[in-house]
């Protein structure tokens, strides 16, 4: 396929190469990888700065995006992928084949760099989805922190690069630009940035922006960023966000406040415990769904009020392929059982095949976890209604699973997501946190959003 990239799209592979280090914040649908890629096959090819690149991206990504888009499109031809992904003995053979990219999934860069035993000769990386480096003490950000200095060029893509607010910014530019602009330690971009939020006495548990800096936190970034909105550069479908609302008689509310009012519920199925707040809450967002674990794992099912309301959408669909987010393995065991009485083709998207066959139009339902399926993967072939049966604290999980429906290359002209929530619960108030991290995402994107001379395409 010939490549005619946009406007946005040339300027965003232009940056990429003119700035050795990158931090390229598309949102969703842009085409990233596509722009990446452009950008790496002239600097492999054309300006030859380049000689051997690795790129590090969630397992899925890794696997079947990355490779897709550079057998796409016809500029990309020259390019030689070697993706790294499965047993030990299979990314070894993948890292020794010769090739020009090497496609690693992020749970395997700790391995790659401390257990393989095989030289770093990357001179380029690219980090597909850097948020997922935005913890400083996770081990896959420590290990290829020892090997930044040999990195000659680095870029970092992702979406949702402030999902939990601007605090999670200082480990991804540390790993862009070694702490040049947000400071080499976390404790010292806390202080300049940020004021103590929620605490008990001398323990703090959160921390607030202070009062202007968030303003300067995007001009000390702004030489190596660029910040693209899809809205500001293609006609992207309408967006449509509803809810299906359901309501817990008597006894099912009864079990509800019980278990949050007194953290212990006794059933007939064993008893369920909640420890601490994280605790309640996933057990309370479990309760929600219809079911929820006891202690020693058996699952005790409390109603179906979310099992009818799905139904009853995918019968709305009048034959419709419909995408489905579940969170908890007991939602995928009950939804499973329940499609299976309603007889319509369903699987859960977490294959090569499987996904082949909901952008073919084959599936009527696909199911999906955001955690797994979240980031990258393009399914705007398949649909373009997504039920949301449980919700996630995670803006960036469900942004990003939203973006693969609503996103270029839909062919549809409407979006709908359709979110099932529980009335009086959990779900009311994950919403309505979704809703304000959003405000901090957006006042970053917009902060650094690349200013175009010209239309888009």
């Amino acid at each position: 396929m010939t490549y005619t990239p946009h406007d946005y799209q040339q300027y965003a592979s232009d940056f990429i190469e003119q700035h050795p280090v990158a931090a390229v914040l598309l949102q969703m649908g842009l085409g990233k990888t596509v722009i990446t890629l452009t950008a790496l096959s002239n600097l492999l090819f054309d300006s030859f700065l380049v000689r051997k690149v690795l790129i590090i991206a969630p397992l899925r990504v890794a696997r079947d995006t990355w490779p897709a888009e550079i057998g796409k499109w016809d500029h990309l031809g020259d390019l030689i992928p070697s993706v790294a992904v499965g047993s030990t003995a299979e990314r070894l053979t993948a890292l020794e084949r010769k090739a020009d990219l090497y496609i690693i999934n992020r749970e395997n860069v700790q391995w790659l760099i401390e257990e393989s035993a095989l030289p770093f000769d990357f001179d380029m990386v690219v980090v597909d989805e850097l948020s997922s480096f935005k913890n400083h003490r996770s081990k896959r950000f420590r290990a290829l922190m020892k090997r930044r200095p040999l990195i000659k060029r680095i870029v970092g893509l992702t979406g949702t690069p402030a999902s939990n607010g601007l605090i999670d910014l200082w480990a991804q530019f540390k790993l862009l630009d070694k702490g040049v602009r947000l400071g080499r330690f976390i404790g010292a971009y806390r202080d300049a940035y940020f004021r103590p939020d929620k605490r008990n006495g001398q323990i703090v548990f959160s921390y607030k922006p202070a009062p202007g800096a968030e303003e300067r936190i995007y001009q000390a970034i702004e030489d190596i960023t660029i910040s693209m909105k899809a809205s500001d550069h293609i006609k992207m479908p309408e967006l449509v966000s509803t809810e299906y609302r359901v309501a817990l008689d008597d006894d099912e509310r009864a079990v509800y406040e019980k278990l949050r009012k007194e953290l212990v519920l006794d059933a007939a199925g064993g008893q369920v415990t909640a420890a601490n707040a994280a605790s309640l809450s996933g057990k309370l967002l479990q309760l929600a769904n219809g079911a929820v674990y006891t202690d020693d794992r058996n699952i005790i099912s409390i109603h179906e009020r979310k099992l009818g309301a799905l139904e009853d959408l995918i019968e709305a669909a009048n034959g419709q392929s419909v995408l489905v987010a579940y969170w908890f393995k007991h939602d995928l065991a009950r939804i499973t059982g329940r499609l299976e009485k309603f007889s319509v083709s369903f699987s859960t998207l977490d294959t090569s095949e499987s996904l082949m066959r909901w952008n073919k139009g084959k599936l009527q339902v696909g199911l999906i976890h955001p955690a797994s399926a979240g980031h990258g993967l393009n399914l705007q072939g398949g649909g373009s209604f997504l039920v949301w049966f449980g919700l996630t604290w995670s803006l960036e999980l469900y942004q990003q699973t939203v973006a693969r429906l609503w996103r270029q290359g839909q062919k549809s002209e409407t979006v709908v997501v359709q979110h099932i929530i529980t009335e009086k619960t959990i779900d009311d108030r994950i919403m309505q946190v979704l809703s304000g991290k959003a405000q901090t995402q957006d006042a970053l994107i917009e902060a650094v959003k690349a200013e175009l001379i010209g239309g888009t395409q």
